[in-house]
């Protein structure tokens, strides 16, 4: 049976399990900083998934309806996702980086095809394992060894993730301090790294600490500018919502009760999205 918001929200384990899932995407950042900062933008988030989805809805046997340059940018402005500037810069990113690659095609010279490459559909798939871990651990179902038998399966399963995230109005526009973050570089790897150092046992304290110390190694770590990334901890911090237990830079800090509850509604409705997609592409499969 699907699990629906109010399901994970409400669930005891949910703050353990999600900063399990926090640790995770780190790891997966680590590994691929470039690739897997893709997804800690809300606006280049949202991008990826339109494009991942037109990739795996396309018809290699219809050259109309490949993924082109042209449908995507059409499928970011009917969403209202970013300009045709930002959309265009986006791919010529993804082509820069070997994320995805023209397709040969003999059909009509005027259109070029692009795909992903191996790579980048490798590391969505752990995006999603990920998330799949989360679930099962909230209801000891078996999503992940259902998924893991079944390749074809992210196909099916990813267009149908995003088609729920963007028509989620708290997705396209998340709370105050959420929203803040969203759109830093590596702004979600920011709330991930905040996240996975609290203890969740702490989760009821009106200032939660973190394991985060030094804003110069979080920087370097993240590969951001120290200034900017101060910038955004202070405009933060204005809002009450992460500060610091004795001097700044010297002593741990803390996020907010109200930030670390928009964070774990975050992770929850996105969580009710993927696994509302994984029944509704194999229902068959989450109950046997």
């Amino acid at each position: 049976m699907v699990l629906n918001l109010e399901d994970i929200a409400s669930h005891p384990a949910l703050h353990r399990r999600v900063r399990a899932q926090a640790q995770a995407l780190l790891q997966a950042y680590e590994e691929n900083p470039r690739l897997a900062s893709v997804f800690a933008t809300q606006q280049r988030w949202l991008m990826a998934h339109i494009g991942l989805a037109l990739h795996f809805r396309r018809d290699p046997h219809d050259f109309r309806k490949e993924l082109t340059i042209a449908r995507f940018i059409e499928a970011i402005r009917q969403h209202s996702v970013a300009s045709r500037n930002t959309a265009e810069a986006f791919v010529r990113e993804m082509l820069h980086y070997n994320f995805i690659q023209y397709v040969s095609t003999s059909e009509d010279g005027r259109i070029r095809p692009l795909q992903l490459t191996a790579a980048t559909v490798e590391t969505f798939a752990g995006w999603m394992l990920a998330h799949l871990q989360t679930l099962d651990s909230l209801d000891g179902a078996n999503r992940v060894a259902r998924f893991l038998e079944r390749p074809d399966m992210l196909a099916g399963l990813q267009p149908l993730v995003a088609d729920g995230l963007l028509s989620s109005n708290p997705v396209r526009e998340p709370k105050q301090t959420f929203s803040l973050f969203t759109w830093l570089n590596n702004g979600g790897v920011v709330m991930d790294w905040l996240i996975s150092g609290v203890d969740p046992d702490h989760a009821g304290q009106d200032r939660i600490p973190t394991d985060v110390v030094s804003i110069g190694d979080f920087a370097n770590w993240l590969k951001l500018s120290r200034t900017h990334l101060a910038r955004k901890l202070r405009d933060a911090e204005q809002l009450g919502s992460v500060g610091w237990l004795g001097q700044r830079g010297h002593s741990v800090m803390w996020v907010s009760n109200s930030f670390y509850q928009e964070y774990m509604t975050a992770q929850a409705i996105k969580l009710a999205i993927i696994d509302t997609a994984f029944t509704a592409c194999f229902p068959a499969l989450v109950d046997s």
